[in-house]
């Protein structure tokens, strides 16, 4: 059984009661690791992300790429943490079972929310939803425990784990406000610089790259 750590009110907002800029509201839930607190992450990156259930095709597929991407995001001191509404014993036969046919092991924890009360706290579920199945949900939190960016998807779409990668890159290289990342910006790319209204007089003033 999950349990939030602290008062936290969602705002009335029901599909997004938490935003980018918040704190993102501490928890503790059984996982597959063990036992695990939200606050266990603080000092380092945290993608922190909800599947709408084991045993599903889409899922199935996240699960594979994600774990093949461990190193990937290792190298940017990020972690993994997921979460469904499904029981702790189901989520370690789905992880299980993931092993035997794709000869992948499933290496960051999963939590179970069998109240949904972590889902709806942080906005993954609708609080008038009856289960998860309807959305895929990615917070992603900064090593101070700050929600920097969130992304939902439909049950019927997988997530981008390239786009999931790039995202915690980009976060990390313009987390300062100093510098920001253009369309289609990949880790070793040249950054750009804030537009700089007293040096309207230059034609690049609004577009000017930080390398």
């Amino acid at each position: 059984m999950a349990t939030l750590m602290n008062d936290v009110t969602p705002r009335p907002t029901a599909s997004f009661p938490f935003r980018m800029g918040d704190a993102a509201p501490d928890f503790e839930a059984r996982s597959t690791k063990g036992p695990i607190r939200l606050s266990d992450y603080r000092g380092r990156w945290l993608v922190f992300f909800s599947h709408p259930a084991d045993f599903t095709p889409v899922c199935t597929t996240e699960f594979v790429a994600l774990a093949k991407a461990q190193d990937r995001f290792a190298a940017l001191d990020c972690a993994l943490l997921g979460l469904s509404v499904d029981s702790l014993y189901s989520h370690l036969a789905w992880t299980r079972t993931i092993t035997e046919l794709f000869a992948v092991e499933i290496p960051f924890p999963v939590i179970e929310d069998p109240s949904m009360m972590v889902g709806r706290a942080y906005g993954m579920i609708d609080e008038t939803a009856e289960n998860s199945a309807s959305v895929r949900a990615t917070y992603f939190i900064d090593p101070e425990g700050v929600i920097r960016a969130i992304t939902h998807y439909p049950l019927t779409i997988g997530r981008s784990i390239d786009e999931m990668v790039r995202m915690v890159a980009a976060l990390q290289a313009t987390v300062s406000g100093q510098k920001l990342a253009p369309a289609n910006w990949q880790p070793g790319e040249p950054l750009l610089l804030p537009a700089d209204e007293k040096t309207q007089k230059d034609t690049n003033w609004f577009c000017r790259s930080a390398a």
